[in-house]
């Protein structure tokens, strides 16, 4: 598959979360042809609910809009042992649906207990052991599944840092969803890591970072959520995040999986007729088709 036909979106990039309270919910069938019409032919799955859990019916509804599924994102808890049974049973669930409806991976978000993404979290040794064991557990559901499993260090969750992520190189089996715009906001360079897990980089989410605000949420002066209100991820080339420079890496390394445009936004009403989150991606998908001719 050639670059472009690799760009995927998510639900996300057009403000479609399933956090409680997040913001407004754009009707699906809109957000399927502001895909289509931006040029993307693959998405993720989104949050429970949003998109059919039937394969027949999710495939129809799919095909209407030109778009395949690629895979979904699946949070769990893995570091309590207090709350692994149960988490582990919602990712067999998320699993099979994901397997179920056509998908190839599930990206697993390693959720902290605390609700929401504002309070950081730094394991004990012991919640370290527990959390490597059951990530090797979700690895073989998923795989029992026919899924690859793709770690994605995200804001707020056990694993953010550079660290984390060097730590789970070193001691699982584990592949990587590389996020450009969390790791940034967590100070970590995605150069360096795909660099680290050349051969372990099973997925990508690319989004730019505006650094004013990124520093505000490091510091602790802004929540994440209202960051993303006020812009805190931008389209592809705008911001502070060499995006060209960490396609260049993976490509050079012959990553052949997909890029998904994941800019998380919070809508607060219904926006007009191609306005709203379409023109932002539009324009990353604009970016990645200049930066094509040059792979």
């Amino acid at each position: 598959m050639t670059f472009l036909s690799r760009i995927a979106g998510a639900p996300i990039t057009w403000g479609v979360d399933g956090s409680p309270g997040w913001g407004h919910l754009m009707d699906r069938e809109r957000v399927l042809a502001e895909m289509q019409q931006v040029g993307l032919s693959a998405t993720e799955l989104g949050p429970d609910g949003y998109l059919p859990g039937d394969a027949d019916e999710l495939r129809a509804l799919l095909d209407r809009f030109g778009q395949t599924l690629i895979g979904g994102f699946v949070p769990a808890v893995l570091y309590r042992p207090d709350l692994a049974s149960e988490n582990l049973a919602y990712v067999r669930r998320a699993a099979s649906t994901l397997a179920r409806t056509g998908a190839s991976v599930m990206v697993l978000g390693p959720d902290s207990h605390h609700p929401g993404y504002d309070r950081q979290i730094d394991l004990t040794e012991a919640e370290w052991e527990t959390f490597l064991a059951n990530l090797d557990r979700v690895i073989d559901i998923a795989s029992g599944h026919g899924l690859k499993t793709a770690l994605h260090p995200h804001w707020g969750m056990a694993v953010m840092r550079q660290d984390h992520v060097e730590r789970v190189l070193d001691e699982s089996r584990a592949e990587l969803c590389i996020d450009t715009g969390h790791l940034a906001l967590a100070g970590a360079d995605a150069v360096v890591i795909a660099e680290a897990a050349a051969g372990r980089v099973a997925h990508v989410h690319l989004k730019d970072l505006d650094e004013g605000l990124a520093r505000q949420v490091r510091s602790g002066d802004l929540a994440f959520r209202q960051a993303v209100i006020d812009g805190l991820f931008l389209p592809l080339g705008v911001g502070s995040v060499d995006i060209r420079g960490f396609i260049d890496a993976l490509e050079a390394q012959g990553y052949e999986g997909w890029y998904v445009i994941e800019q998380d936004m919070v809508l607060a009403i219904e926006p007009e007729p191609d306005e709203g989150p379409i023109v932002a991606a539009a324009q990353s998908f604009a970016f990645l088709e200049g930066i094509a001719g040059g792979l």
